[in-house]
C-alpha cells in the first residue's frame, strides 16, 4: 500500500518535515517514492508547500494520506 506521510529532517529540537509519497512498510526516514511538499512548524504562521498537482495525481491513483498530511492538505485546499 502507497502512503503519503512526512519524513522527519532538520536539526536536533528543529524539526522539519519533507511530505512524501512512500510504500507502508518503509521507515519513516527511508526510501521514498516521490517528495511532494514541505511543512516547516518552527515559524509563524506554519510553513506548508505543496504541489498540488502531485498530490492529487497520488490520491487519484489511491495513494492514502495519513490523518496530519489529510490535515495539512484540508489546510492547503486539496
Amino acid at each position: 500500500m502507497v502512503k503519503i506521510r512526512m519524513a522527519r529532517y532538520g536539526e536536533k529540537k528543529v524539526p522539519m518535515y519533507r511530505i512524501v509519497v512512500a510504500d507502508s512498510k518503509t521507515p519513516r526516514n527511508g526510501n521514498f517514492i516521490e517528495q511532494i511538499g514541505t511543512y516547516n512548524p518552527n515559524v509563524q504562521p506554519h510553513d506548508l508547500k505543496v504541489d498540488t498537482e502531485k498530490a492529487k495525481k497520488w490520491l487519484a491513483d489511491g495513494a492514502q494520506p495519513t490523518t496530519v498530511v489529510a490535515k495539512l492538505f484540508k489546510q492547503a485546499g486539496i
